[in-house]
C-alpha cells in the first residue's frame, strides 16, 4: 500500500450557528500519519486513532506571608502523557522491528511527528514529539482472509513537544 502524498486541497465545510450568526469551520478527520525520521518504517503507518496528545505544566501553590487575598501559583514541572496509536496498517514490520529492538535492549529513539490527515488525503495538523520509543504493542486479531500487516495498538513515550 503506497501512500498518497499528492494532496488535493478541500473546502471546508462551513455551518452557520443560527442562535449566534457566526460561522464555525467543521473539520472532518479519517485518518493519522505517523512520521518518523527520513524515510524510516513510522512512515509506512496509517493510523485511525490517536490519543494522548496532551502536555500539562504542573503549578506550586506558594503562600505569601500578609498577602490574604489570594495565591500565588508558580509554574512548575511539564507533565507529558504516553501517545497511543490505534487500529493502524503498514506495509512492512519496520514498527515492529523498532518495538523488538527494545526487547533486545539496544534501542534508537526518534522523533515522532503525527499528522492529522484529511478524506482527502490534506494535512491539517501536525504535532512533533521529541525522541519517542515504543513502549507497547498489541497486535491485531489474526484472519485468514487479510492482506496487510496490522497493528491494533501501539504506545509511545516521548521527551516532550517540539515546538515550531
Amino acid at each position: 500500500m503506497a501512500l498518497n502524498r499528492g494532496y488535493v486541497p478541500r473546502p471546508m465545510k462551513s455551518y452557520r450557528n443560527t442562535a449566534t450568526s457566526n460561522i464555525s469551520d467543521v473539520w472532518t478527520t479519517f485518518h493519522f500519519h505517523v512520521a518518523g525520521q527520513g524515510d524510516d518504517a513510522l512512515t509506512q503507518a496509517i493510523f485511525t486513532e490517536v490519543s494522548g496528545l496532551e502536555v500539562e505544566l504542573e503549578v506550586t501553590p506558594y503562600e505569601e506571608g500578609g498577602m490574604n487575598t489570594h495565591v500565588h501559583k508558580l509554574p512548575g514541572r511539564t507533565k507529558i502523557s504516553d501517545i497511543t496509536l490505534k487500529n493502524g496498517i503498514m506495509t512492512n514490520n519496520g514498527l515492529w522491528d523498532w518495538f523488538k529492538e527494545i526487547l533486545l535492549g539496544t534501542y534508537t529513539r526518534k522523533n515522532v511527528t503525527i499528522t492529522l490527515v484529511s478524506e482527502d488525503g490534506e494535512h491539517w495538523q501536525s504535532w512533533e514529539f521529541a525522541q519517542a520509543i515504543p513502549i507497547k504493542w498489541t497486535g491485531p486479531q489474526l484472519k485468514a482472509d487479510s492482506t496487510v500487516l496490522a497493528i491494533q495498538s501501539l504506545v509511545l513515550t516521548h521527551k516532550g513537544l517540539i515546538l515550531r
